[in-house]
């Protein structure tokens, strides 16, 4: 699962820090799709930066599957799947060399990784393009990749930021069909997007960011309740307004 208390995050700025996250609190919990909702600079991305171990928090707390983010960064990498809009792809290697890159370096034996790697090319339906370089793969492709590249080590904690932004909708629909097989696995998936449609396809609970803090936490039933709103976008938008 994922703990984080009382995160934050500063950044020098004229006149003094300026704190992108502002003591964040919240729990994901094993197979639960959990949202991270908010407007662009809310704090979100920097949050999943700081849960990847890519940026170190200036206070607070943060553990993904029982590792320290600050004490155990190593281990946290070994237990993360990260993916984002803008994972890049490597030109010249094709996607089965890339993904099989990956696993190698997660150290999986030959004799593990690739039955893994024919199950996720033939669960992701990326057989067709296996030898095709980088370079001339389509935006969709590459996501594909980009997923399968998150999931090779089979970790226990994924993390997907803007996962579906610039795919057409084919691709989205794939993106969020695998989402839902891994929460059905048991995975525990922290889940941020701007669509509102993706959220209440699959999140069972959403955080909204604004200004460095969350402003609320709860399943949608109990947000819509406590705000006496059944429009999601209508809630978003007063919440962050």
């Amino acid at each position: 699962m994922i703990e984080v208390r009382d995160l934050s995050k500063w950044f020098p700025a004229p006149g003094g820090p300026k704190a992108a996250v502002d003591a964040v609190r919240f729990t994901v919990r094993p197979g639960e799709v959990f949202g991270l909702l908010g407007p662009n600079g809310a704090g979100k991305t920097t949050t999943l930066r700081i849960l990847c171990t890519v940026l170190a928090p200036s206070a607070g707390t943060a553990t993904v599957a029982g590792y320290d983010v600050v004490a155990q960064p190593s281990e946290v990498r070994r237990h993360v799947g990260f993916l984002s809009a803008g994972t890049g792809v490597y030109d010249r290697m094709t996607a089965w060399e890339m993904v099989r890159y990956y696993g190698q370096l997660h150290q999986i034996p030959d004799d593990v990784l690739r039955p893994r790697l024919e199950e996720l090319f033939a669960t992701l339906q990326m057989t067709d393009f296996r030898d095709v370089a980088g370079a001339k793969m389509s935006t969709g492709m590459k996501q594909k990749v980009s997923i399968a590249r998150a999931l090779v080590n089979d970790p226990p904690v994924l993390i997907f930021d803007e996962p579906t932004n610039g795919l057409d909708v084919l691709v989205q629909r794939a993106v969020l069909e695998s989402i839902k097989r891994l929460r059905g696995q048991g995975k525990t998936i922290l889940f941020s997007t701007h669509i509102m449609r993706e959220v209440e396809k699959l999140c069972d609970r959403v955080a909204i960011m604004a200004r460095g803090r969350v402003v609320c936490c709860g399943t949608l039933d109990e947000l819509r309740q406590m705000y006496r709103q059944d429009d999601l976008e209508e809630l978003f938008f007063a919440l962050v307004s």
